[in-house]
């Protein structure tokens, strides 16, 4: 009992410090939904009910990035890692941006209560599917809290650096093997040095808190991380103006997807942690092309900052999201340049190719030759995705119009560069070694399945709500 509540109140302190981040960088008026069709959809509730999931998914993985910063700030200056000097600054300016927060809030305009109820039987399938989601993760919380640090990357190359920085107080430096033998003992080195340090320093943050090394508790983050994904679908979805079945329909299947429960159970590797912020850096874009927010703004690019500490390859993530912001910032000319750009992006692969470099410890070469065997297995035959991938197809090809159209464009644009990054991984770089035997690809592609997954939702909602504006119309 009193490890759950020292480990719960430590990550209860970095939840908080986010949702009073994001409550202070939110719009001064809460009703700036998004028009689902040509004639406004009226849905000031929707807009609220969103916001509030929205602010404490998102909550969670602004506080859990800006404690890492904060860890980083500690070791640059020299000062050990503990629960004062960690939690006490965090705690305060908690408080000051919650009364931020809320003077703002009483400023804002009160918006009426609207929104048409959910019927009884509707109602009944929002609970079912909330009481699903809920026994979901309670079980892969068990899993978490129960199972020791298990799977190979895990203990290899990410809570290896933990381990060192939770003993020493703070981040020592990891080098390659050379330089570690040259070291004579007083350098630290693992599977992959160069690694980034957010994730490590969740589990050397969870310890603190506990009082001792745990590398099971240690691993709480990650079930955080899941649950956090699921408000923040929720919360886009229901902002978007959708009901809230369709909401808690998008909070279901992004809680689902099989391989993502596998990376919770068996915490430890970065891929859900990078698949949420980048998510959540495209999400929070597509909320800014809307709102033009400034909140909005900042918080997609603190979300896009976030990926490259958590990955390497974080960095191209991020930089996914620039034809969107481009397509946004610039109507007419955006898509020209984003034209542009992918031309010259497709010549520097095919100059650096001919050359046979390693880029973001991927070696290239033009050989064009995906393993599609591997590809197909993992997209539609195992059982890693359920029918996300069909049904991505299926949308694609059904709802095409929409895809070119606002608002979904901009979200579209990110999808589309993201795919294209898995391709040219996939099919020019040594990475398509390791599709054959599934090692690594389901790790990749899971990067960007959740941001598919909410996609998908609202993508059918726009298209749904167009039919039904068209058909009122006829009628």
């Amino acid at each position: 009992m009193i490890d759950a509540l020292r480990l719960g109140a430590g990550w209860a302190l970095a939840w908080l410090l986010g949702v009073a981040i994001v409550a202070a960088l939110a719009p001064h008026r809460l009703e700036t939904g998004v028009s689902l069709s040509a004639r406004s959809v009226d849905s000031d509730a929707s807009v609220r009910a969103g916001e509030i999931m929205w602010l404490a998914g998102s909550g969670f993985l602004a506080g859990a990035f800006v404690l890492t910063i904060w860890m980083r700030v500690l070791s640059a200056a020299h000062v050990r890692f503990s629960i004062v000097s960690i939690a006490a600054p965090l705690a305060i300016a908690t408080l000051a941006l919650l009364i931020f927060a809320y003077v703002r809030r009483k400023r804002r305009t009160t918006a009426r209560e609207l929104g048409a109820p959910l019927s009884n039987p509707l109602r009944a399938i929002w609970w079912a599917l909330a009481a699903w989601v809920a026994a979901r993760f309670a079980m892969l919380l068990l899993e978490v809290v129960r199972i020791p640090l298990y799977p190979w990357d895990a203990w290899e190359q990410w809570a290896t650096k933990a381990r060192v920085w939770y003993e020493f107080g703070r981040l020592v430096p990891f080098v390659d093997a050379g330089s570690w033998f040259a070291a004579h003992g007083t350098a630290w080195t693992d599977a992959s040095p160069g690694y980034p340090a957010t994730v490590p320093l969740w589990q050397v943050w969870s310890c603190i808190a506990l009082g001792r090394w745990d590398d099971a508790l240690m691993n709480l983050p990650w079930w955080l991380t899941a649950v956090a994904l699921a408000f923040a679908a929720y919360g886009v979805v229901r902002g978007f103006g959708a009901s809230a079945l369709a909401a808690m329909i998008g909070a279901w299947l992004v809680s689902s997807l099989p391989l993502a429960n596998v990376h919770v159970a068996l915490a430890g590797y970065a891929d859900l942690p990078m698949a949420a912020y980048y998510a959540l850096a495209a999400l929070a874009s597509w909320r800014w092309a809307q709102s033009r927010s400034i909140g909005d703004a900042t918080l997609a690019l603190v979300f896009a900052l976030a990926c490259p500490t958590i990955k390497t390859p974080g960095t191209v993530w991020a930089l996914t999201l620039v034809p969107a912001v481009l397509v946004t910032l610039l109507p007419r000319r955006g898509p020209r340049l984003v034209g542009i750009g992918i031309a010259v992006a497709a010549f520097a692969l095919l100059v650096l190719a001919r050359i046979h470099p390693t880029v973001l410890g991927y070696r290239l070469h033009l050989d064009f030759a995906p393993a599609w065997d591997g590809l197909a297995d993992s997209f539609f035959l195992l059982g890693n995705w359920n029918l996300l991938w069909y049904a991505a197809i299926a949308c694609a090809v059904v709802m095409w119009r929409e895809l070119s159209k606002r608002p979904m464009l901009p979200l579209s644009l990110t999808l589309g560069t993201g795919l294209a990054f898995l391709a040219v991984v996939f099919a020019f770089t040594n990475a398509r070694d390791w599709v054959s035997d599934q090692t690594t690809i389901n790790r990749a592609v899971l990067h960007i399945a959740p941001l598919v997954t909410v996609w998908i939702v609202l993508l059918c909602v726009r298209w749904l709500d167009g039919h039904r504006v068209a058909h009122a119309q006829a009628a």
